[in-house]
């Protein structure tokens, strides 16, 4: 059963998100979407983001039918506050935490509070995250004790009883393919294969079977060693 609400979704195109969205679809009445420029170093993220949603309105028509607009928040001005690999190529690498150089400090927090406002808005009453604590960098804005925090941060500072709903935060990049496959079958899984992106060196040239990417990130390498995992429980279940 569906539940009667209006569900906002962070989605940025990547494999988690794009998973994300089909999961709200399955479980919230109304979904829409909201990206972010957050002045992140590879423009191919807002490009693939807009060819996976078209090609999902097209493949999955009925689902499509309760997918409202997508809206692009322009923060673009944060990347030169909140350095990283990701957002200025030449970034210093070292980091003395021990995170990796990818990191962007608060990324998720931004995007939540300014999600937030825009649900206020649209009258959305949950925020969907791909945030996950399993298979990750170690990214401190990843936990879920981190969106504990920041739904009772929205509570208190912006009056707003919103929730924020990570169903990815438990399972592992392999259990998120058996949860694709589950969402909209082979179908669904080809889609992620082909037209999400993760990569964080914005490899489109390079095609694998878990997908698009350089194969040498991290980013690559966690989509990578999922699929691989989640392909062989396939054979042996076979």
């Amino acid at each position: 059963m569906r539940q009667q609400t209006t569900a906002l979704v962070l989605y940025s195109g990547g494999q988690d998100s794009c998973v994300c969205l089909a999961d709200a679809l399955a479980r919230y009445e109304n979904v829409e979407t909201i990206g972010f420029l957050y002045g992140q170093a590879h423009a191919i993220e807002m490009q693939t983001r807009l060819v996976f949603l078209q090609k999902y309105r097209e493949t999955f028509c009925d689902q499509a039918k309760r997918l409202g607009p997508d809206h692009v928040l322009d923060i673009s001005g944060y990347g030169e506050i909140a350095q990283s690999t990701l957002t200025v190529q030449a970034a210093d690498t070292r980091r003395k935490d021990g995170l990796p150089a990818t990191y962007v400090p608060g990324r998720n927090l931004i995007f939540l509070i300014a999600a937030a406002a825009l649900a206020d808005r649209r009258g959305a009453e949950v925020l969907v995250g791909g945030m996950c604590e399993t298979d990750y960098s170690g990214y401190p804005d990843c936990r879920r004790e981190t969106m504990d925090a920041v739904e009772t941060t929205i509570r208190l500072g912006m009056g707003l009883d919103l929730r924020i709903d990570t169903p990815l935060m438990a399972l592992t990049k392999a259990q998120t393919w058996e949860l694709t496959e589950r969402l909209g079958g082979q179908k669904l899984v080809d889609l992620i294969v082909t037209d999400s992106h993760s990569c964080y060196a914005g490899d489109r040239e390079h095609l694998h079977k878990w997908g698009y990417g350089c194969g040498q990130c991290d980013a690559c390498k966690l989509r990578a060693k999922g699929y691989e995992s989640w392909a062989n429980q396939q054979e042996d279940g076979a």
